[in-house]
């Protein structure tokens, strides 16, 4: 599970697709003791983050949509994913 951004003390991974259990791309997000799935727009899938963290990392989504998507499915095919800038 690569760690493919962070910003503001919040984690962003990607987690490898096994045995068929993730079908909607999708990252984690972890910030302190808390922890959430987003889809690749931002959405919160399931978890729960502070709702200001939640705000930021729906911005990043929104700014990097393209990038979040090239390093899902390269991740998912085997291939090397880029780190993606995070919020400044």
């Amino acid at each position: 599970m690569p760690l493919i951004s962070q910003f503001y003390g919040i984690l962003i991974y990607i987690y490898k697709e096994t045995g068929g259990q993730h079908n909607t791309p999708h990252f984690h997000a972890k910030y302190a003791e808390c922890e959430a799935v987003f889809d690749l727009d931002g959405n919160l899938v399931i978890g729960e983050l502070p709702p200001n963290k939640s705000k930021l990392i729906d911005a990043w989504c929104t700014l990097h949509r393209e990038e979040l998507y090239a390093a899902w499915t390269a991740w998912n095919e085997g291939s090397e994913i880029v780190k993606i800038e995070g919020l400044r």
